[in-house]
């Protein structure tokens, strides 16, 4: 997500110079080489971990060439009036594809974990010949010199600011989070300069990468921002739903921490539905009727959603929560396209890469950032609540005093991610001091067992989630309003080119309305 959030605008406009087909064709093709490289990892421990970071990079360049040239494509194959219906078409597809890897991924781990990227293989090898045979290039290209200054402090600067948010989440010294380690706040203040720096540079160069004019457009500019707080709102959100399923309610619900994955996936469908559903259909009546009504509705319902969810308990019944998935899905679907579609319709034919980089740009970066604003959060929530209930639990069940004492003060992180992998740290925790062989049998398969961690965890767990969804709401509510400013619908008006006009004039009038309808309106 990183390196895709760095590279999507200078991919963009590498569309818009060298063709938006060909450089979408060359994602697929990079994707496929490094997911059969993730594949075939030979190391085990840090020297595998290192080399699978580095592989999924390069798979992140990949996905970055397909990301920043995917909209642009569309928008330029069809007309205005329907780009709504294909982009939200397009973004089913992009999350129906998310929702069956993950469940794909929950039966195949299990098998062998190479499985979850070696399926990805078949799909790259089609996905690349049939973007070579089909895919026809219908943009504007523009001859034009990379903004190379612009590219560097981009990347310095975003990576900065993005790698200072991820280890702002790990424990320092004797914190439970790393937000005051010097080096975290280094790269938290330095990226934001150098961001700072490149807006600078972007306003004196010739052919900037990152074209700051088009914010005038106040259709791109307040859909941007509306899109932006969206993924800001709800991306790090889904990562707290999987861990309120995996490490909570599935194992308090009978099922063991190898099935945890899989089922997670399964029970997260009905956001999908819901998505698949009303993507496709506010697609289609925002090309009618604007997208603003449909971008406001689709935030406000979310805003709803995420409230309801702070009513249920820890230990909820299924069906209200599979119902609130719905909302969300149903909401995010309403959202998505008109977004998408205020988007690109704002954009001039010559721009499209570049500003399609730009709004997926923002969207990530909001992504990552949103990682790491909820899991802080969470962590919050779990250092104030979650050592004194540790403590009293192990106490309960024979853990000597001293041992408890330990283990209950030990920063927090590891459990959320102990509750995000799915699996109980307890054996981890006290196994290295011999205190589980000290206790009775009973005692210790319990405390190992697949209902003592999550039960312990739920209440602290509980604070944390009430202001991650807290904080979901307020972003959603004011992506609301973001959407409100965006007008009632916008497209760009283009030059027609003197060729096309000739064309048009010599052609008889009935046969230019039958064959080329928009071409006149434009």
């Amino acid at each position: 997500m990183l390196v895709t959030a760095v590279l999507v605008v200078s991919f963009g406009r590498l569309g818009d110079i060298f063709g938006r087909v060909r450089m979408y064709n060359t994602g697929f093709a990079i994707f496929t080489v490094f997911s059969i490289m993730l594949s075939v990892t030979w190391m085990h421990g840090p020297d595998a971990a290192l080399y699978m970071i580095v592989m999924r990079v390069f798979q992140g360049v990949g996905g970055a060439f397909i990301m920043a040239n995917s909209m642009a494509i569309l928008t330029d194959a069809f007309p205005p009036k329907q780009r709504g219906l294909a982009l939200g078409t397009n973004m089913v597809a992009f999350t129906g594809g998310t929702f069956i890897g993950l469940i794909l991924g929950g039966v195949l781990g299990p098998i062998d974990w190479r499985l979850v990227f070696l399926v990805s293989v078949p799909v790259g090898i089609i996905g690349t010949i049939w973007g070579v045979i089909n895919l026809k290039d219908k943009g504007v290209r523009v001859r034009s010199k990379i903004d190379w200054l612009g590219n560097a402090t981009f990347a310095i600067g975003l990576v900065a600011l993005l790698v200072g948010i991820v280890y702002g989440i790990e424990p320092y010294g004797s914190h439970a989070m790393g937000w005051s380690n010097p080096r975290v706040l280094t790269a938290l203040i330095g990226g934001v300069l150098v961001l700072a720096l490149f807006v600078w540079i972007e306003t004196k160069v010739k052919s900037p990468m990152f074209r700051i004019p088009l914010f005038r457009i106040r259709s791109f500019a307040a859909a941007n921002v509306a899109g932006f707080l969206a993924s800001l709102g709800r991306g790090g959100l889904m990562f707290i739903l999987i861990i309120w399923l995996q490490g909570i309610w599935l194992p308090e619900h009978g099922y063991s921490f190898v099935q945890t994955p899989l089922w997670a996936g399964i029970f997260m469908l009905p956001l999908t539905a819901g998505f698949l559903l009303a993507g496709p259909i506010s697609g289609f009546l925002s090309d009618r009727y604007g997208p603003r009504p449909f971008a406001v509705a689709g935030m406000l319902v979310a805003a709803l959603s995420f409230a309801l969810l702070e009513v249920l308990p820890i230990d909820f019944s299924y069906v209200w929560f599979g119902l609130l998935l719905l909302a969300v899905g149903l909401s995010m679907g309403l959202f998505t396209s008109p977004n998408r579609a205020a988007v690109m319709n704002s954009l001039p034919p010559n721009q499209r890469g570049q500003g399609a980089g730009m709004a997926t740009t923002s969207m990530n970066a909001a992504m990552v950032l949103s990682i790491g604003i909820f899991f802080t959060l969470i962590i919050v929530g779990l250092a104030s609540h979650l050592p004194a209930s540790l403590y009293h639990g192990l106490i309960a069940h024979g853990v000597p005093s001293a041992s408890a004492h330990k283990v209950a003060n030990l920063p927090p992180t590891s459990s959320v991610f102990a509750a995000f992998l799915g699996y109980n740290p307890i054996q981890s925790l006290l196994g290295p001091s011999g205190v589980l062989a000290k206790l009775p049998h009973a005692q210790s398969v319990y405390l190992t067992g697949r209902s003592f961690f999550p039960s312990l965890i739920a209440a602290p767990f509980s604070h944390g989630l009430h202001v991650a969804l807290d904080f979901a709401v307020a972003a959603c509510l004011v992506a609301a309003g973001a959407s409100a400013l965006m007008g009632r619908q916008y497209f760009d008006q283009a030059p027609i080119d003197t060729a096309v006009l000739d064309d048009l004039t010599t052609a008889s009038s009935d046969e230019t309305k039958a064959s080329d309808p928009i071409r006149l309106e434009t």
